[in-house]
């Protein structure tokens, strides 16, 4: 008898089980759309599934967590990874593809280039195809932003043709900024592959149903990015200094944009908010959720809610006013060189919580972008804000003359936080 043969085939048996476990988790999961009830229903692995999606590929355990259960992200880097960690949380990923933009340099005119594009995009979608986490493929981010040539949309739909012939079992669409009747024109001709479009919407966000509607598109969507009212949207300074909302003021535009347009339309199959993370455009708080040190805001609480249908135990502070010089921000505020004024807030928390603020002041931005591309944070000034109580704070205005911001954050000590800032120009 052999012993020895014995004793491996255990081992073996291990081994041979480890592989058709790893196997059977790397079968892809079947996405379709089907018509139903007047709308489109998004079906995976066959079953109805509703995105409660977020942008981004931070904090995804807490997104899981708040009841969201998709990340949309905007390319393929560090590919694996997302969609390991998605999987490990149960998550499902529309996994961005990058494609060029006109108004970056790329020349849809030029053959080679597009070829080569093509064929950098076929080893994406072969190496990640397969994955159980992989939701759609997104091909491009705004290409339609800025640009003039029809051509991207020929390439947008041999690319469409590509993934399908490659990956039979995921959806395929292409992200477009606002909804336009000549692009919707444009893909209805040039781009028979897509089976659906998406759209990026801010402050018009609950007039989405209709717009879609009027342009005759008549397939299903879903709405990539969405948030508070864009900085080209909004009220604006003399100086030319967009508005931003207070974190409160977003809180409720989300919620009720959200409620007046993809919680409501059959035609829509979920979405993916703006932006589970944070970032510098306009300013450090403008579109992202998060704070840079990960506190949340009041819209995360509103995320939750819509998600789950359960507001969190411990919620964010809530702001109520900020005045700088006893004025508020739509009185356009004007300070003298070197003079000291008053600020104050008005703040509650919904658990009485200790609040505690922090005060910073940035000159106005002037690294501006468009399109969401990487900016630049401005500096901040020290020594100019002296805060006399959680809510007042004296102010001394910069010696030089410009524009410039205030910024609070109020924090409750449970990783919540209020945001708002107020642009002013310091005037001789």
């Amino acid at each position: 008898m052999n012993f020895s043969a014995l004793k491996t085939l255990p081992l073996l048996i291990l081994f041979s089980i480890a592989f058709s476990t790893l196997a059977q988790k790397q079968q892809p999961v079947k996405t379709e759309i089907i018509k139903r009830d007047g709308g489109y229903t998004l079906l995976r692995g066959g079953k109805p599934y509703f995105i409660k999606g977020a942008g981004g590929t931070n904090y995804m355990d807490r997104l899981k967590a708040y009841g969201g259960n998709s990340i949309r992200t905007w390319n393929t880097t560090n590919g694996q990874k997302v969609l390991d960690d998605a999987q490990g949380l149960g998550l499902t990923v529309t996994m961005g593809i990058g494609v060029g933009i006109e108004r970056h340099g790329f020349n849809y005119d030029d053959p080679a280039a597009v070829a080569a594009q093509l064929e950098r995009i076929r080893e994406e979608v072969l190496k990640y195809k397969d994955h159980p986490a992989l939701l759609a493929w997104g091909i491009g981010n705004e290409l339609n932003l800025e640009y003039k040539n029809p051509k991207v949309w020929d390439a947008v739909n041999e690319i469409a043709e590509m993934i399908h012939q490659l990956d039979p079992n995921h959806l395929v669409t292409t992200m477009l900024a606002g909804i336009n009747q000549r692009e919707i024109d444009y893909i209805k001709e040039k781009c028979p592959a897509l089976d659906l479009i998406s759209v990026q919407v801010y402050g018009g966000l609950a007039s989405v149903p209709d717009q879609i509607k009027a342009t005759g598109w008549d397939k299903a969507y879903m709405v990539t990015e969405w948030g508070p009212t864009g900085h080209w949207e909004g009220p604006q300074t003399p100086w030319k200094a967009s508005v931003e909302e207070t974190s409160s003021e977003k809180a409720a535009v989300y919620k009720s944009h959200y409620e007046a347009s993809i919680l409501k339309d059959k035609h829509c199959i979920g979405s993916y908010v703006f932006l589970w993370g944070q970032k510098q455009e306009r300013t450090p708080t403008w579109y992202g959720l998060f704070t840079e040190a990960g506190e949340e805001n009041e819209v995360v609480d509103v995320m939750q809610y819509l998600w789950s249908g359960k507001w969190p135990k411990n919620r964010a502070p809530h702001l109520e006013s900020f005045r700088l010089d006893g004025k508020k921000v739509l009185d356009f505020i004007y300070l003298s060189p070197g003079k000291i004024y008053p600020a104050e807030i008005s703040v509650t928390d919904p658990d009485n919580d200790k609040l505690t603020t922090r005060w910073e002041l940035l000159p106005e931005s002037t690294d501006l972008k468009t399109g969401g591309d990487r900016e630049t944070r401005p500096k901040a000034i020290p020594d100019l804000v002296k805060s006399t109580a959680v809510d007042k704070a004296m102010v001394t205005a910069p010696d030089r003359e410009g524009a410039y911001r205030l910024f609070i954050y109020v924090s409750d000590g449970n990783n919540n936080v209020a945001t708002a800032n107020i642009p002013f120009l310091v005037k001789k």
